[in-house]
């Protein structure tokens, strides 16, 4: 029962030590309250219990019952980390039991044989047990050995026979009422599912299982570090590193396992290693090999000495005694048969290389390129990596681009299993080093052409196809409501009061939770992206005209690859890192000029501009033409307000961010019937002032409306079904909700959206759009079916992003482009509202004339009062794409 219904189980348990019990009946409750102490509370506790369990069963003369509680001991003590003492206590419990007894005190062991890495002696003890139990005809302790022999196959990497173990043993639990045990058998799927490379499938049977466990009232130890290892392979190790920690104060307040602990720290080495944090890696990984060693737990002990390597190597130079290390911790985890000997071996490969010690870099690099043929898509690459490091050091340019190549083809076929656009981006991290060794191969030997096919096959990738539609969900749809409404109700209670309601924004938190949990869960649909980009397309639909500006960044330095008239030149600009800089002075220097009275501040600001110039164009500046100019920056140049440099002030200027982005934009067809869509949300300082004039100038006339804000003019709709071809839809007050938002959104030809915008930087695909029911957030525009052709975002912050994976961005403007989006007008800074008005004005008289939305925003800049506000302001505003 402790594993069908743990809380019923220890109140009987309890009650019947209450009621002066023979010392036989005591000894079963002493061992099941030591049992649930030693999985779900205090580990002291439960070995009090447990002794006392032994000792009755040793007075009632039951060896059976004395060998059954033994092995229930030498669990907890291997688990509180007295591994000697409990390794003992199972030899005497073998010796006592007999026939089916025996056979359950055997797959105990098995268990810690597990816990301990030793993997070969559990995969001998549950052999010899499962033939008992199934003779007994013991159907839930044979479900439960092979759910263990399974968990032994997947820890030596035998995906298959895992998966077969896994459905014997789903199909006897479906026969029992043990609700621990499914929950676990679900929870073990979910790491069956994440060893063969299904993070999506992953995620969802690990929150399946958490729901379980929860129902029970049982902590989930072992579940977060499964998931936290699945957090991690999809790139969110910020988030795993979080669950960890929390975690281990979790255990440590209950006074939990030992060796769960160990097993968290090592986790949350790992996952603080991935989040470039090295020094708290260090010291994760420092306590865990402590651990590991004092609980004899030598598998575990040798992967966290493998992450303690990596966090010197990331905190300090290599050294020959790092190679030393790696180099053993590689040997030992391939006698183990472990799947992380080939990044060991890389790892002192690569140190081996740094220290130019290329006789011994060959060596323990060849022996991690062996991992490049088989295996899951992250062991995959881990080979390529070698392979192209390899090459590197023999001097073959052409070898390290093809196992980058083929490298990056794995990681690009397991990214499009992912359905959700957050995970496709975070995951491209995984091939950063392929990408880097790629363009600097490309660099030295293959030309600008070349370098700008590389620097294209890393960059945002995650717009190179649509991202999975949201299911019809139900659960997903019902939180998406609530969580819009509670949001809606959290804002009026800071707008009225002046202050948050914890209430509220605890359960909007929560509901943000359910909704990324459940989008994760998606599963890609699309294959692996065939359409390879091609440098001559590119120069061919420039022309002579539009110059192309790639900037790529090489060992921490601006390479300009600037395209058109048929060809590719490189110019060297200035320090990323410098550059950085600078564009946070711009925008600090933008945020001030938003309001009147900082006009000063207007020529430091063109000063900023200038020397944002230098660094970032250098003496490409002097080369771009009289023509349209395309700016293509990497991710983390996406604040600079381009508009300000000076070569690029007076220009048809638009950004985007891929030249296979701008090229898919180009090829991009407007919608027939040209459906015009202007929404006015709540909350604005200028009332959205513009859109009633620019309702009046699509459609002719305006009427007042009934209740003061305006009613639509003749020729425009507000209400019923989705507008017809040609016509102009007005939503504003009531009629401005999500649902009916995004119905006329769809497939419009052009969307004015004058709404409160919000970004989020720790929840990217949180950012939103306010409207009367609440939040516009990203995720609502993944549901549709097309996005509009062009879209128009007046306010503050539309166009900021998340900086995430290799080089990619996650945000509004990058939710709207692989939808069917072509063009959008968004802005980077905070701007004066009032100033917006005439600025928006002006850009849709330019759309009127037939101007692109580029060509438009630079008339509409030109036309603006020559104030610092104003100016300030249309400098605030991009073109993006190429409609």
């Amino acid at each position: 029962m402790v594993f069908a219904a743990p809380g019923e189980a220890l109140t009987r348990a309890e009650e019947l030590l209450g009621a002066d019990p023979s010392p036989l009946h005591a000894s079963v409750a002493h061992q099941v309250i030591g049992i649930w102490q030693r999985d779900f509370g205090d580990t002291r506790r439960a070995l009090a219990h447990l002794r006392r369990a032994r000792d009755l069963a040793a007075r009632a003369e039951s060896a059976e019952r004395e060998a059954d509680v033994l092995a229930t001991l030498g669990v907890a003590l291997v688990h509180a980390g007295r591994t000697r003492a409990g390794l003992a206590a199972f030899e005497r419990g073998v010796a006592r039991g007999s026939g089916h007894t025996r056979a359950r005190v055997l797959f105990r062991r098995a268990y810690v044989w597990w816990v301990l890495g030793r993997h070969g002696e559990a995969l001998e003890d549950v052999r010899r047990a499962i033939p008992v139990l199934r003779q007994a005809d013991d159907v839930i302790w044979t479900a439960r050995a092979l759910t263990l022999r399974a968990t032994v196959h997947l820890a030596l990497g035998s995906v298959e026979r895992a998966d077969a173990d896994f459905t014997a043993a789903e199909a006897l639990w479906d026969t029992t009422g043990q609700e621990h045990d499914k929950a676990d058998a679900v929870e073990s799927r979910g790491l069956a599912a994440f060893r063969s490379g299904d993070v999506p499938a992953a995620l969802r049977l690990l929150d399946e299982a958490a729901e379980r466990y929860a129902k029970l009232g049982t902590p989930t130890f072992m579940l977060t570090i499964r998931r936290c290892e699945v957090l991690m392979a999809a790139g969110l190790a910020t988030e795993a590193l979080a669950e960890a920690d929390a975690a281990v104060a979790a255990l440590d307040g209950i006074g939990g396992q030992s060796t769960r602990k160990a097993e968290l720290l090592l986790v949350a080495a790992r996952a603080a290693r991935l989040a470039g944090e090295p020094q708290t890696a260090l010291a994760r990984a420092a306590v865990a090999v402590r651990l590991f060693a004092g609980q004899r737990r030598t598998w575990y002990e040798t992967h966290a000495r493998l992450v303690l390597i990596e966090a010197r190597v990331a905190t300090g130079p290599g050294s020959g005694r790092l190679v030393a290390d790696a180099a053993a911790v590689a040997e030992r985890l391939a006698a183990f048969g472990a799947p992380a000997a080939p990044e060991a071996s890389l790892l002192a490969g690569r140190i081996a290389l740094d220290l130019g010690w290329t006789a011994d870099a060959e060596r323990h690099l060849a022996v991690a390129a062996r991992s490049r043929h088989g295996g899951p898509p992250l062991a995959r690459m881990t080979g390529w990596a070698a392979q192209a490091l390899r090459a590197r050091a023999a001097g073959s340019a052409r070898g390290v681009l093809e196992a980058c190549r083929r490298g990056l083809d794995v990681l690009d076929d397991h990214r499009m299993t992912l359905g959700a656009s957050e995970l496709r981006a975070r995951a491209t991290a995984q091939g950063a080093e392929l990408a880097a060794l790629a363009q600097r191969a490309s660099l030295v030997s293959g030309g600008p052409r070349r370098l700008l096919g590389w620097s294209e096959r890393w960059r945002a990738t995650v717009l190179s196809a649509p991202p999975t539609r949201p299911p019809a969900d139900p659960v997903l749809l019902t939180a998406m409501t609530a969580f819009r409404e509670l949001a809606a109700r959290a804002e009026e209670a800071r707008t009225d009061g002046g202050r948050p309601a914890p209430a509220l924004e605890r359960e909007q938190r929560r509901l943000e939770r359910e909704i990324r949990s459940r989008t994760l869960h998606m599963r890609g649909e699309a294959p692996g992206d065939g359409d390879r980009f091609d440098v001559g397309r590119l120069l061919r639909r420039l022309g002579d005209e539009v110059r192309l500006v790639e900037l790529a960044v090489l060992d921490g330095r601006v390479h300009v690859l600037l395209c058109g008239q048929g060809r590719v030149r490189r110019f060297e600009a200035g320090l990323l890192a410098e550059a950085e800089v600078e564009a946070e002075h711009v925008q600090a220097g933008l945020r001030r000029l938003a309001h009147p009275g900082a006009e000063a501040r207007l020529p430091l600001v063109e000063a900023a501009g200038a020397r944002l110039e230098r660094l970032l164009l250098g003496p490409a500046a002097a080369h771009l033409g009289s023509g349209p100019v395309v700016v293509v920056p990497p991710g983390r140049l996406h604040r600079v307000p381009w508009a300000l440099l000076p070569a690029l002030r007076e220009r048809v200027l638009s950004v985007s961010p891929s030249a296979s982005s701008w090229l898919r934009a180009r090829d991009t067809a407007p919608p027939p019937g040209g459906r015009q869509v202007l929404v006015r949300g709540p909350g604005l300082a200028s009332g959205g002032a513009e859109v009633p004039e620019l309702s009046d100038r699509y459609a002719g006339r305006r009427t007042p409306s009934e209740g003061g804000t305006g009613a639509p003019p003749a020729g425009a709709r507000t209400g019923g079904g989705t507008a017809g071809p040609g016509a102009t839809v007005v939503l504003e007050g009531g009629d401005a909700r999500v649902p009916r938002v995004l119905r006329e959104l769809d497939g419009a030809a052009l969307a004015h959206i004058a709404a409160h915008g919000t970004f989020r930087a720790d929840s990217p695909l949180f950012s939103s759009l306010r409207m009367a029911d609440g939040p516009l957030i990203v995720h609502d525009f993944e549901r549709l079916d097309r996005s509009p052709y062009r879209i128009i975002l007046p306010c503050c912050d539309t166009a900021r992003f998340a900086s995430v994976g290799a080089d990619e961005l996650l945000g509004l403007v990058t939710a709207l482009l692989p939808l069917g989006t072509a063009g959008v007008v968004a802005c980077t800074a905070p701007v004066n509202d009032a100033a917006v008005v005439p600025l928006m004005l002006a850009l849709h008289k330019g759309l009127d004339a037939g101007l692109s939305l580029a060509e438009a925003l630079r008339d509409a800049r030109a036309a603006l009062p020559g104030d610092a506000v104003h100016q300030a302001t249309g400098w605030a505003f991009s073109a993006f794409g190429a409609a």
